[in-house]
């Protein structure tokens, strides 16, 4: 078949060319949202009285048939091909002779692919966020066992004050809760189609892209037909959010590593989501939480490689766009691997319990705590993180913990620490007095996981939400 651009040329391209430009080995997945949006286009052509009633209705039912034989791997392709609208359109054209050619007028590549490419992503951006959605479940149901389990936080990757794993686990779902936000908040954006803006001029045919627009689901149409076409803002935006997404499975990837090791000894992973190793028997290695890490990595090098091709592209299209859905769809398919597997791993995860709780004291956690009753108490906090100090200096020259200390030795460090202090040298003791909102207190985190339950519902019926026709 000729090819689309094929009008002045006398001569076929060098196989060079022909390989180079191609990109049908990637852009066949984009096939669904194009049949959908030539049916849009052939009932605008009818409405324009450029296709009768049975030319529409032969029109659309070969398109319907081409869409079933692309579904079912019966329609072939070919680097011929060069892309997917020339593929189809060579189907279309098998199927119904010289009636297939009139469903190109009024349109481009230029717009089509602006067209389609904005379709598969807010199709597939539903998909991510249901993907989202379970990883909060999974996270939302280990926290709900761990309401009032001691750990000890950390700042520096130092023990730092006393929180519940609960807390810990429920600072991810929020990072994950901004993710599906930003997903939300770039579908409005994106949700403008430049179906009509031809190859960057508009059309002198008598269409109407607003109505076009509302057939494919998006809100409006396209106000400047140059910057429909060349713009790939919403591209770059996806890109950000898939790579924001990534650095947050990273952070809960590092963490999941540091407590199934050894030292920490606060999880341990489901078999069915760990692997051994090959020389050493004993071995249970956190693979998953390490390719979450890893895949972080590719994330944020698709979207730098889309920001460095968009620099300095002048206005319209450029062949230099063509690089824009492989960064697209490989961020999107890392995360449909990745998703599922590192909600498995949260999800079966035992935790101990005991060895959390063991460690929640250590390290002076409680010493904030002792400065925080001295303040309640009318000592200036200066004074009493002064005071604090000299008690955990004390500890460290004798080898102690700070309820190890005699009520003689903290009489004689401060006449303000008197036996009462007693009362927050507890993990329990000091979690309680954790209540203002957003807190690590029992109280608090049970308030917390209320709230994440009421907007979980909201999110369901957004991810589960089709916006695109088929």
């Amino acid at each position: 078949m000729a090819k689309l651009w094929g009008g002045r040329f006398s001569g076929g391209p060098a196989r060079a060319l022909e390989e180079l430009n191609a990109s049908i080995s990637f852009d066949m997945r984009l096939a669904p949202y194009d049949l959908a949006a030539s049916k849009a286009h052939a009932r605008v052509l009818h409405r324009a009285g450029l296709l009768d009633e049975t030319e529409l209705e032969r029109m659309t039912a070969a398109l319907t048939d081409l869409g079933r034989r692309v579904a079912d791997g019966t329609f072939e392709v070919s680097l011929s091909d060069e892309d997917v609208h020339t593929a189809l359109e060579r189907g279309l054209v098998e199927q119904l002779g010289p009636l297939g050619g009139k469903l190109r007028a009024g349109r481009s590549r230029n717009d089509q692919i602006a067209t389609d490419l904005r379709m598969y992503c807010r199709d597939h951006v539903r998909g991510l966020a249901a993907d989202l959605i379970d990883l909060i479940d999974a996270l939302v149901s280990q926290a709900a066992q761990h309401v009032e389990t001691p750990v000890p936080g950390m700042t520096h990757l130092q023990h730092a004050q006393p929180v519940t794993f609960a807390h810990q686990l429920l600072a991810h779902v929020q990072a994950i809760l901004r993710d599906l936000d930003r997903l939300r908040d770039w579908d409005a954006r994106a949700a403008v189609s430049p179906l009509g803006s031809g190859a960057m001029a508009g059309s002198s045919l008598p269409l109407d892209p607003t109505a076009v627009a509302a057939d494919l689901g998006f809100e409006a149409a396209a106000a400047n037909s140059m910057d429909a076409v060349a713009d790939r803002d919403f591209v770059a935006e996806l890109l950000f959010v898939t790579a924001t997404i990534g650095l947050h499975l990273s952070r809960l990837g590092e963490e999941v590593v540091l407590w199934s090791s050894s030292e920490f000894g606060w999880v341990e992973l489901d078999d069915a989501y760990a692997t051994g190793s090959s020389i050493m028997p004993q071995k249970k290695n956190p693979d998953i939480a390490e390719l979450a890490r890893g895949k972080s990595g590719r994330l944020v090098g698709n979207l730098t490689a889309m920001m460095v091709t968009l620099k300095a592209l002048p206005l319209t299209y450029n062949k230099d766009l063509q690089e824009d859905k492989e960064p697209v769809f490989d961020s999107l398919d890392t995360l449909a691997l990745l998703l599922p597997a590192v909600t498995g791993m949260i999800a079966t995860m035992a935790v101990n319990v005991s060895a959390m709780a063991e460690s929640a004291p250590r390290g002076f956690s409680l010493a904030t705590e002792v400065a925080d009753w001295l303040v309640r108490r009318g000592v200036p906090f200066r004074d009493a993180h002064e005071i604090t100090g000299a008690v955990v200096t004390h500890c460290v020259s004798r080898g102690i913990e700070l309820h190890e200390v005699d009520d003689s030795n903290l009489r004689s460090i401060s006449p303000h620490l008197s036996p009462e202090v007693r009362e927050v040298l507890t993990v329990t003791g000091a979690l309680a007095g954790r209540t203002t909102p957003g807190s690590a207190g029992p109280k608090a985190v049970t308030v917390q996981l209320s709230g994440i339950g009421t907007q979980m519902a909201d999110w369901r019926t957004w991810a589960a939400t089709s916006v695109v026709p088929r």
